[in-house]
């Protein structure tokens, strides 16, 4: 999916990616979320969702939406920086940074095959489920990461200080 030299990607750049899977019988999985210091458990979940499909599209809270949703120390990292970090793994074709407070209307835009959330959601508490699964999509829970969270390495950075 990458265009040109980049895998961060507008909408519209994905949404035309996604036409040309669907026309090859592929499928495309979307998870989203803020990666703010990216750890252990974002990996893995990065790692599972690329056996849901073929290519894997990740919805990167900006920089506002993630200080509306953690509070105002946050993020830690800026959304360029998050973004190309996650753009550089293996795990990832193309990511797309979002303003909004939940990837609802990402997610109906982009219309993935596989919605992937970690252990910490449920079906009833995803975002967009029931969008993708009206579309003949499915919703995928990985499981989480024992104590493996950016909230978690913040507090231990703190008590280091």
């Amino acid at each position: 999916m990458q265009i040109g030299n980049t895998k961060i990607l507008t909408v519209d750049e994905v949404r035309a990616e996604r036409d040309k899977l669907l026309a090859q019988g592929k499928k495309l999985v979307f998870t989203n979320g803020c990666f703010d210091i990216l750890h252990v458990g974002h990996i893995t979940l990065l790692e599972q969702c690329r056996e849901f499909g073929d290519k894997v599209v990740i919805g990167v809270n900006s920089d506002a939406s993630v200080n509306k949703l953690k509070g105002p120390a946050r993020p830690v990292v800026g959304e360029n920086e998050r973004a190309r970090v996650l753009a550089a793994l293996g795990s990832t074709d193309a990511v797309i940074i979002f303003d909004e407070p939940t990837p609802l209307e990402l997610i109906r835009s982009v219309r993935p095959d596989v919605l992937v959330k970690g252990g910490d959601y449920t079906t009833a508490t995803i975002v967009g489920a029931d969008d993708v699964v009206t579309w003949g999509g499915r919703v995928e829970i990985v499981p989480t990461v024992t104590g493996a969270s950016t909230t978690n390495t913040i507090r231990k950075m703190s008590a280091n200080q």
